[in-house]
């Protein structure tokens, strides 16, 4: 689930300049700075349409043609880009006003990887990224060389690691998909080296520096800050943690121990990044939530249109104004039967105005339901920041986009159903545990996760962690805070962060874990805003006014504003809160912690 916006590209590779930021132009004047943005802005925005109705024709009719053009248009606007970021030094110097410095400011942190001034360092770092990205591409793991007709992809090793409940295969098969990453560690190492030394030529200390720098505040305090959220929340992954061990040990014997790290290859997910794939393992007794929204709908035989109708109703219900004609005629709802397509939910914003579209290809079920509601929360977001200058066009930091979609997916809550005519009755409160264990093993067990990549990969740039130690830091940060390890040692020989798409395709991480954050706090702000009385997870904000109104006071703010600034807009404090997760998770909390009693607590 994602947002298309072509705002910026956010991962270009922008030739840095031979000197340093420093060098700003001494006869640059504030007149310059302003018509330069003003170029920014509207060069930017034509060369952004162009590749966003290329990326859509791409993706809903998918050929060789469409593919090609789509590459064309998207190199015309990263290399803009490129050209503007450099552009940008001249005016490091200049007193400018505050929006017109920070449509500067936005330019450069917006980049994830600088080539080196040196062409042929840049064209070597090029081609190193493209080399890591196509490497993961074409992963497959093959069990017999022999029959390449048998390999597995990654869509292949997923459904296994989801659907087996046979140790020694799913120990098998994640054996297997870590060797795809062999290839790629001398590679990362120069990487690295080629990348750091971009980012220092635009003035960063390494590469993760730069990432860091685009949260609107020191990078060593954003670090800090990141702790400081996981330590809020740590205490109950602790306990899920515990509680998934021993049911787990119920399950496989002493494969799992009693007291100790979980094995990574027995949590339903290659990455171990998400549980929820073993909830039928241990899931309470009497988990029945009361009702099956999947078997509803389909009873109802509800269309797919009807379901995204609904989705744009709850919004309507809290004030927002119904999408443009346009979105109904240019979206794509279900798979056509003539033609390839992709069919992961994103939601688009092609002409960064009003040309907003969701494409999808909606089955009747609980997940997509909820997946709806989720995508059309980056559409109403687009809109309503779409009157500001074209650089600021975008959340108000990378987490926020995703978070919004999920906190509205949080109040599709049985009360909810109710009120749209989809349950009579919304069972007692009393049932709630599997519904929030199911909860739990998505969004509670992926922060330590969603945190660690990151952590790595930043010590990595810093020269923290040394190429000779990569793999044994990779899994000496998964212990530190998943409680997560190998079957087995794994060695230096092996390159395990490469088996992870966003490390070798260079996509930051940690948006994914601020959004798991802030969307529980937008959450219980919105709820509080509603007048919801009853227990936070059974709080929606359908049909509140104010609360829509509180939502879109932030919405339209965009990235005009530090981020602080628009969580205070919807929260009332300029500091992310994890306690929100533990007042949504409250009944759950209490609940492990009667099955937990004498049993052992961490690793």
């Amino acid at each position: 689930m994602r947002s298309v916006s072509f705002v910026l590209a956010l991962f270009i590779a922008v030739s840095a300049c031979a000197t340093s930021r420093s060098s700003s132009d001494a006869t640059a004047t504030v007149a310059d700075a302003k018509k330069f943005m003003d170029d920014v802005n509207e060069t930017i925005f034509k060369l952004a349409l162009d590749a966003s109705q290329a990326g859509w024709v791409s993706e809903t009719y998918i050929t060789d043609d469409t593919s090609a053009v789509f590459a064309r248009a998207n190199q015309r606007l990263i290399d803009k880009t490129a050209q503007y970021a450099k552009e940008a030094v001249r005016f490091d110097k200049l007193e400018l006003a505050p929006d017109l410095r920070r449509g500067m400011n936005i330019l450069k942190v917006s980049l994830v990887m600088a080539t080196p001034s040196n062409p042929k360092e840049g064209e070597e770092l090029t081609k190193i990224a493209a080399k890591l990205d196509a490497t993961y591409g074409k992963g497959k793991w093959c069990a017999d060389p022999k029959k390449p007709e048998a390999c597995l992809d990654i869509n292949q090793i997923t459904d296994i690691m989801r659907e087996s409940q046979d140790e020694k295969k799913l120990r098998q098969v994640w054996e297997g998909w870590h060797t795809i990453s062999l290839p790629m560690r001398g590679d990362y190492a120069r990487f690295v080296e080629l990348s750091n030394k971009g980012a220092m030529e635009l003035g960063f200390a390494d590469t993760g520096a730069l990432w860091r720098s685009k949260y609107d505040m020191a990078p060593d305090a954003f670090t800090k800050e990141l702790d400081r959220l996981w330590n809020q929340v740590r205490p109950l992954y602790l306990k899920l943690h515990a509680y998934v061990r021993m049911k787990l040990r119920e399950k496989y014997g002493d494969v799992v121990p009693a007291n100790g790290p979980l094995a990574a290859h027995m949590l339903g997910n290659i990455w171990a990044q998400d549980w929820s794939n073993v909830y039928p393992l241990v899931a309470p007794k009497n988990a029945d939530p009361g009702y099956n929204l999947t078997g509803i709908l389909k009873k109802r035989k509800m269309m797919p249109v009807e379901i995204v109708k609904t989705g744009e109703r709850f919004y309507t219900s809290i004030g927002f104004a119904p999408l443009p004609q346009t979105f109904w005629e240019r979206s794509m709802f279900v798979k056509p039967r003539d033609r390839e397509v992709v069919c992961h939910a994103s939601a688009w914003d092609v002409d960064n105005i009003e040309d907003l579209r969701i494409k999808m290809c909606i089955q009747l079920t609980d997940e997509d339901f909820k997946t709806i509601h989720h995508e059309l929360g980056h559409n109403f977001y687009q809109r309503a920041y779409k009157d500001l200058p074209f650089i600021f066009r975008d959340s108000a930091n990378d987490g926020f986009h995703e978070a919004i979609g999920d906190t509205i997916a949080l109040s599709v809550t049985p009360e909810y159903l109710v009120k749209i005519g989809l349950l009579d009755k919304a069972p007692d409160a009393s049932r709630d545990i599997g519904l929030l264990l199911n909860r739990a093993l998505e969004k509670i067990a992926f922060l330590p996760f969603g945190l660690f990549i990151d952590q790595w990969r930043w010590k990595v740039f810093s020269g923290e962690i040394k190429p000779q130690d990569y793999n044994r830091t990779w899994w000496d940060l998964r212990l530190k805070y998943q409680g997560v390890a190998p079957v087995a040692e794994r060695g230096e020989e092996f390159f395990d962060p490469g088996a992870k798409y966003h490390v070798p395709a260079n996509v930051p991480y940690t948006r994914y874990f601020l959004a798991d954050i802030l969307q529980f706090q937008f959450h219980r702000a919105l709820a509080r805003t509603a007048g919801c009385t009853s227990l936070l997870h059974r709080c929606s904000i359908y049909q509140s006014a104010e609360a829509g109104k509180k939502l879109n006071d932030m919405l339209s703010m965009g990235l005009s504003r530090p981020w602080p600034e628009a969580l205070e807009k919807i929260s009332a404090t300029k500091q992310m809160d994890a306690t929100a997760i533990l007042d949504y998770f409250k009944p759950l909390d209490a609940w492990l912690d009667e099955q937990l009693q004498g049993k052992p607590v961490g690793w």
